[in-house]
């Protein structure tokens, strides 16, 4: 058993019921952020060209909305949740130590919060799993 059947199956064993409520609200909010940027893809700009990353910024912008529209609705619904979460974990890192960052360490500055608690959700959702009330769940109790 390799290190990450390990980590899969701890996840799996030790995965409590109200935890697939915090994952649903993680999908949800993910999901409802991505649809912010889409709908303000000029702010999200804005924040990509600020980093000087050597990026295109059209395919950044595209890549965080896409990742978060779909990454936050396949997260809420527990589908693919472990490669979903592990996708959200370079744009949160992003977010906490390039964007937010930036605008100071304080408790004024709730972005930098709100990523921070989001990023650590994301590395427990790519450790932990799906959970019991999931479509992982249920695919693999519900053989062809």
């Amino acid at each position: 058993m390799n290190m990450m059947d390990k980590i899969e199956h701890w996840g799996d064993t030790h995965h409590p019921a109200w935890l697939d409520m915090v994952r649903i609200a993680l999908g949800v909010f993910l999901f409802a952020k991505g649809i912010s940027f889409i709908s303000d893809t000029t702010h999200l700009s804005r924040l990509v060209t600020g980093l000087d990353f050597h990026l295109y910024t059209v395919t950044a912008v595209h890549y965080v909305a896409f990742a978060h529209i779909f990454g936050g609705l396949l997260i809420a619904m527990g589908l693919l949740t472990r490669i979903m979460a592990i996708i959200q974990i370079p744009i949160l890192l992003t977010a906490v130590f390039f964007v937010n960052i930036s605008q100071g360490f304080s408790y004024l500055n709730s972005e930098l919060w709100l990523s921070m608690i989001i990023l650590i959700l994301v590395i427990a959702f790519a450790i932990v799993g799906s959970g019991r009330y999931s479509m992982d769940e249920w695919m693999k109790n519900h053989d062809r």
